[in-house]
């Protein structure tokens, strides 16, 4: 009897892990991410080093190169510290062609803050998922028609594709 018990204690108590576990699979995101995975895996991704100045929001993805985390020079610090030896990166994008809502895609996980008239906004959605090739995350932003600075922080690797396309 005590040993059904404990197993069962044991089996309730490892749940709530299991569930704080992302989906996995592209079948998993809360919406339809064709055109993002796309622009991310597109061939002819711009290359950008951190710190560049973006005339216009790119019709496809760009592939960021980052920095270590501590020499990264992010202009606002991160809502959520990053972890050490892990790597930074920032764009600032001059108004977009129109406000609206627009997708933030992300080939790898990482922090994003995207900062628009001196404030973080928040993403009006997420979804994200593992074993996907080319897209890791996306959230939805209402965008104001000004200039904003998208910075990524506490991801593992030295760049990351990044798409940012109208809502559909």
């Amino acid at each position: 009897m005590r040993k059904s018990f404990f197993v069962a204690f044991t089996l309730l108590a490892a749940t709530p892990a299991f569930a704080a576990e992302e989906p996995s699979g592209c079948d998993k995101f809360k919406w339809n991410i064709d055109r993002e995975k796309t622009a991310l895996t597109a061939p002819d991704r711009q290359k950008l080093a951190s710190g560049n100045a973006v005339a216009s929001l790119p019709p496809a993805g760009v592939t960021l190169a980052l920095g270590a985390v501590d020499e990264a020079k992010l202009p606002s610090p991160p809502e959520r510290a990053p972890k050490e030896g892990t790597f930074a990166g920032f764009l600032s994008f001059n108004a977009p062609p129109k406000a609206g809502v627009y997708t933030v895609s992300l080939s790898a996980g990482a922090w994003v803050d995207l900062v628009q008239d001196g404030h973080a906004l928040k993403p009006k959605a997420f979804s994200g998922a593992t074993d996907c090739d080319g897209i890791r995350k996306t959230m939805k932003y209402e965008i104001s028609a000004s200039p904003f600075v998208l910075q990524i922080s506490g991801i593992k690797d030295n760049s990351v594709s990044i798409a940012i396309l109208p809502s559909e």
